[in-house]
This record gives structure tokens, sequence and C-alpha cells, in this order.
């Protein structure tokens, strides 16, 4: 089946960082509660690389924080210090957009599942996550 993609724009709250992202109207977003995303509330979608681009000169409003293994990128304005995308572990591949970063008018539906964060391995394993960050046919 063919999934028909749209452009999605979106970014922080001070619009310092925006972006466009190339995803279906309808996605898959994760809500996990591992330290760093159940604390920021932070539910993502995740798309491959090639689909998301930085626009203008937000780069140099953003920030990187890293624990753990250092694998996920989170980043964040500098300025109002929003999370509108990162890039994760379970997708080193990809970058996770915060759903509620998207401007409104794209998005038409979000199914919200639940990745256990606090147990990462067996959670990465069980949902089939990595496979998000692949272009879908």
């Amino acid at each position: 089946m063919d999934v028909e993609n749209v452009v999605h724009i979106g970014g922080c709250h001070c619009k310092n960082v925006k972006w466009k992202v190339l995803a279906p109207s309808s996605v898959v977003a994760w809500n996990c509660n591992c330290s760093d995303c159940y604390m920021r509330a932070n539910t993502h979608f995740i798309v491959p690389a090639d689909s998301f681009e930085l626009l203008g000169d937000s780069a140099k409003f953003l920030s990187t924080y890293t624990f753990g293994t250092h694998t996920a990128k989170h980043t964040f304005c500098k300025i109002c210090g929003i999370t509108s995308f990162y890039f994760p572990r379970s997708n080193p591949d990809g970058v996770a957009i915060t759903f509620r970063c998207v401007d409104p008018g794209t998005l038409i539906h979000v199914e919200i599942k639940q990745f256990d964060g606090k147990n990462w391995d067996s959670s990465y394993i069980q949902t089939g996550i990595s496979s998000c960050s692949k272009v879908q046919k």
C-alpha cells in the first residue's frame, strides 16, 4: 500500500527553530516514559532523516543534550527551550518530531502508542519502533 505524504511545517514556541518534514497526514506517535521524554511529556512520530529539513538559520538557535548511552541527540531551542525534534536512540537513521510542534492544518490524525523507555531494550524489540524511520511504500 502506498502512503501519501504531505509537507508539515513546524518548530519551537518562539519560532526561531523552524523545519519541514515529509510525512503522512495520519501518524503513529510514541509516548515514551524514559527519564527525559517523561519529564518533557514528549510524544513524537518518527520519520526517515531524509524527510526532514531544518529551515533558514534555525541551526544557530539549537543546543543538544545527551545522557545514558549518548546515542539520542535531544535538540532544543536555546531561546524558548522547546524540543520540537530530536534524533532518537531507537532510530539513529531518523528524526523524532514532537507532534504538538507541527503547525495546524496538515496533521489530521495521531494514533498514540506507548514506548516503555524505562525498559528500553525490551520495548525496542516488542514495539518494532525501528521500522518507523524506514521509507514506507
